[in-house]
């Protein structure tokens, strides 16, 4: 299991589009979940931040280790979630990966984060 929580700087001037990005997520949370399983992504979360004036957004995710990444995707959702992502984080500043220290979580619900069976392993 992968657990991360990455800091992106967002580009000078576009927090109306960040605004713009995570309604857009919010309001198709139907196929953000229909992205979600061959991410093995069990739980991600978005926060915001704005600190000395610089705004950021951080990644929380808790993810399968063979889960695909959001780039190999061709769902739609992903592909317009990529186009908000090229025009707000800013990467001439390095992403910051935090260091987990501890992970706690009840055995029954780390037990249930299993990726589901692909339809030919189930025949």
């Amino acid at each position: 299991m992968k657990i991360e929580l990455t800091r992106f700087r967002v580009r000078e001037n576009a927090q109306s589009i960040v605004d713009e990005w995570m309604q857009f997520l919010n309001s198709h949370a139907a196929a953000v979940r229909e992205t979600l399983e061959p991410e093995q992504m069990y739980v991600e979360t978005i926060f915001s931040e704005t600190i000395d004036g610089i705004d950021y957004l951080y990644w929380y995710s808790v993810q399968g280790e063979d889960g695909s990444g959001v780039e190999q995707s061709d769902h739609w959702l992903d592909e317009k979630h990529m186009q908000f992502w090229r025009a707000c984080i800013d990467d001439t500043f390095p992403a910051e990966d935090l260091t987990p220290r501890v992970m706690m979580i009840p055995e029954r619900v780390e037990t249930a984060m299993k990726p589901l069976m692909t339809l030919a392993e189930r025949e």
